[in-house]
Order: structure tokens, then sequence, then C-alpha cells
């Protein structure tokens, strides 16, 4: 009976729990809505920033902000030629270079994005950091955040199925099911959820650079500098929670005619 009650609540739990993000147009899984996503977004965030050295009044830093600005507006001017333009009336955007030589960048949910100035050296220029800035802001756009927290809660939700329908048996079979589901449902489900926000944000990305007037043949730059940078040191791309740099690159570069063409309509390429 138990197992039956489990098993119902999580199929309500999936029917009830899609919601369609306007700037994809698809259905995905999720239990967080940005009014109680946002707050401790900002918080977090500037909490970070107290922890951490904020970088201003350099050249590097008001490239950061420019690049900002303009990946903002892009986003701004996307979500309105797809008729959402409330979409993004309570993300609060800002943009922050920190000092850090780890090479990474990121964008909490509602537009907080912080760069790492061990990204620089990487990015080189305005179109580098717009690859960079475009893609961690297409994160945001899309919800990813909320959907991966959304998949670790079903993930628990199945794992507690999983223990009522095996609760019978020994103990020993219950371990081996429960390692089972533990290594399936992680390579199996949320590795490449994973793997897919990563490339729907490389979509959306070079789209929003696109139209924020940059050339996104610049991004297959960038990311054969990433992939020198890393020196061809990443794990399996079945177990990475991003594609490898060769599938990346390969997708961008079938990607990149769609995003220019969705610019022109968009009206921003002359």
């Amino acid at each position: 009976m138990k197992k039956h009650l489990i098993s119902g609540l999580f199929a309500a739990i999936l029917v009830c729990s899609c919601a369609t993000n306007p700037i994809t147009g698809k259905q995905n899984l999720n239990f967080v809505s940005n009014s109680e996503l946002f707050p401790s977004s900002f918080q977090q965030y500037n909490q970070f920033l107290t922890e951490n050295k904020v970088i201003t009044g350099t050249a590097d830093a008001k490239r950061v902000e420019t690049v900002g600005f303009k990946i903002k507006a892009a986003a701004e001017k996307y979500l309105t030629y797809l008729g959402q333009s409330q979409y993004l009336k309570d993300y609060r955007w800002e943009y922050k270079l920190v000092d850090n030589k780890e090479v990474n960048a990121w964008c909490m949910p509602g537009g907080k994005i912080v760069v790492y100035s061990g990204i620089l050296p990487v990015t080189q220029d305005e179109a580098g950091l717009a690859t960079v800035m475009g893609h961690e802001v297409s994160h945001a756009l899309a919800n990813h955040g909320a959907q991966r927290m959304s998949a670790a809660q079903l993930q628990q939700i199945g794992g507690a199925a999983l223990g009522a329908a095996t609760s019978g048996k020994s103990e020993t079979t219950q371990q081996i099911f429960a390692q089972a589901y533990g290594i399936g449902s992680e390579v199996g489900v949320m590795l490449p959820f994973s793997r897919s926000n990563e490339s729907e944000a490389d979509k959306i990305g070079l789209t929003l650079m696109a139209i924020a007037g940059y050339n996104p043949d610049d991004a297959i730059a960038f990311w054969t500098r990433m992939s020198a940078k890393s020196g061809g040191a990443s794990s399996p791309e079945f177990m990475s929670t991003h594609p490898s740099d060769a599938t990346r690159i390969a997708n961008i570069k079938a990607l990149i005619p769609e995003a220019k063409a969705t610019a022109l309509k968009v009206g921003i390429i002359k």
C-alpha cells in the first residue's frame, strides 16, 4: 500500500510540476517559482560579494559591465520579440568582476553575474566575454537552476519509492538496488540533464550575443581556447555535466546560422 501511495505521489508531481519556459518554448519540470528563488539568489549573491574581492575602476571591470549591459539589452529585445516582455520584470541585473584565478563565470537566477579575473586571458576581448556571459545568462533565462533543484528533489522521491518497493526484501538486496539506482539515476538521468542544459545555454547564448551585435563565429575561437586551456584533461562525456569540447564546438558551429537568422528577425543585425 505504501509503495502505491509513493508511486501515485510521484506521478502526480510529474503531471503538476511542468512549466513552459518562454525563451525555450519547452515544458520543463519546475517545482520552484522565480518569486521563491530570486530573493534567496540575491541574498547569496550579495553575501558572495562581501566575502570576495570585487574589482572596480579598471578597464577589465568596465568591459564586464559593458558586455553585461549589452547582453541584458539583447535578452530584453529577444523576450519582447517572443511576446514575453514581462518575463524579466523581476530580474535585477548586476555584473561584477571578481579577483579569482579560477577560469570561471556564472549567473545566478535573476540576472546576478560574476566573472572571475582568471577567465579574462581566455576571453581576450569583448566577443569572447560575450560568449561567456551570454551562455551564463542563458542558464538563468532558461531557469536551469530551478530545473536542477527540481530534478534533485525528484531523484530523492524516486529513491524513497525504490526503498518502499524493496522494503520486504533482504538488506543485501535493498543495498544492491539502492546502489544501482544511485548510479543509474546519476549517469542515466542527472548528468545528461545537466549536459542538455549546457547545450541549451550555448544555443541561447549564441542568439543573445548575435542580438547584442557580436559575431557568433567568435564563440568557436573562445571554446577552442578553452579546450586548449584544459589540455584535453576532462572526464568521459557520459560521466560529465558538460559536453566534451569537441562535441560543444561541433554543436556551436551547427547552431551559428540559426543564431544569426534569429538576430536578423529581431531586427538588430542589418
